[in-house]
């Protein structure tokens, strides 16, 4: 579950990590009463789930009430990525010496959390560990937490200055207990800034917390925004289903994360662009192919679909039933791809078959035919 800045902010705070007041609108009026309270220059946020909003357009620094009322005016019903922007963050604007990045990801490779630093703040880590990687520190961290002489250690690699040393270490030991006591996937401050005046502050912040742990943290669920959240994600999360939405034009439906993956990276390798990550599980229930066939269709991108389906506890069968019904329900009139091997193959063929539908057994023959098709609905 993908937290607001404002609320990852909250969770900072409670933790004892220094962030700048701020307070949330919804609408004009209500950001320049909070500019009067903070004084001018503020930084107007747009508040909404994803990155890049600086780039977007969804932040901007405002020196007066004349130049707030016309960007909060501006941010306040945009779309960012699909998203309509509902609120936005109105924090005083920093007087920044230095920025620097401090945050805590999954590390499948060693299947452990790790701690990341860079001098390289404000700008995405990813870009910094592809250009200059000698500029990340990475420290694995365990539930027992960050050693004191390794947050020294990270202070030490962020800056030089002892005094500011002093004030990083407890904020980098904050952060790690924070990630673990949410139950985050993702804790994230990016830019961790030091102001002109030597203090030290968490100007942005990301979280992420493990859907699984959610059911231990009602007080963190209840913070779940689903007018942020796209449809199609809330749906499937109702109905039992895996599903991401991504920026491409072919939709997959698929049972297994892994198929899923291989099947993305073979559109992908093949020259298409996935619309969707789609995993309907080892169920063999009908209705949940309906359900993805449901929110795929919401999707105006998706061009074609894909149906790449591995029969084992699934069976091929039902995922055939489970298809005509979404045909027949949903009047479905793009193009519709399908590969199936495995439980009940010959039998998924022949309910296929009756009504004009053929099945595919080459899974890379599939993906050339579904890139093709999509190419002539463009």
């Amino acid at each position: 579950m993908n937290l607001h800045e404002y609320q990852s902010k909250e969770l900072f705070r409670a933790a004892g990590i220094p962030v700048p007041p701020g307070e949330v609108a919804s609408r004009v009026e209500d950001a320049l009463q909070a500019a009067e309270r903070f004084g001018y220059p503020v930084v107007v946020k747009a508040q909404v789930l994803i990155g890049g909003r600086g780039k977007a357009g969804g932040i901007k620094v405002v020196r007066g009430g004349e130049d707030l009322s016309r960007e909060a005016g501006r941010i306040l019903g945009m779309e960012l990525r699909g998203l309509k922007v509902s609120r936005v963050l109105i924090t005083p604007s920093a007087d920044i010496a230095r920025e620097y990045y401090a945050g805590i990801v999954l590390d499948r490779r060693n299947e452990a959390p790790l701690l990341m630093v860079s001098p390289a703040g404000g700008i995405d880590i990813e870009e910094v560990a592809r250009a200059t990687p000698e500029k990340i520190l990475r420290i694995p961290i365990d539930a027992r937490g960050l050693p004191t002489y390794r947050a020294r250690a990270a202070a030490r690699f962020l800056d030089k200055d002892p005094a500011v040393q002093k004030r990083i270490a407890p904020i980098l030991i904050r952060l790690v207990h924070a990630y673990h006591v949410q139950d985050a996937t993702l804790a994230e401050i990016n830019p961790l800034v030091v102001t002109k005046t030597g203090e030290v502050l968490a100007l942005d912040a990301k979280i992420v917390i493990d859907d699984s742990a959610l059911d231990r943290h009602p007080d963190l669920a209840a913070m779940r925004d689903l007018s942020a959240e796209d449809p199609g994600e809330i749906e499937a999360r109702a109905r039992g289903l895996s599903y991401v939405k991504l920026d491409g034009t072919i939709g997959c439906v698929v049972n297994g994360a892994g198929l899923a993956m291989a099947t993305m990276d073979l559109i992908q390798f093949h020259g298409g662009k996935p619309a969707n990550f789609l995993d309907i599980g080892g169920s063999s229930n009908p209705d949940k192919v309906e359900a993805a066939m449901h929110i795929l269709t919401g999707d105006s991108r998706v061009r074609a679909v894909l149906f790449n389906i591995f029969g084992g506890i699934t069976r091929c069968d039902d995922v055939a039933r489970g298809l005509l019904l979404a045909l027949d329900r949903l009047k479905v009139r793009i193009p519709i791809v399908i590969r199936l091997t495995g439980t009940n193959e010959r039998e998924a063929r022949e309910i296929l078959g009756e009504r004009g539908l053929i099945a595919l057994s080459d899974m890379d023959e599939a993906v050339r035919a579904v890139i093709a098709r999509a190419a002539e609905a463009a």
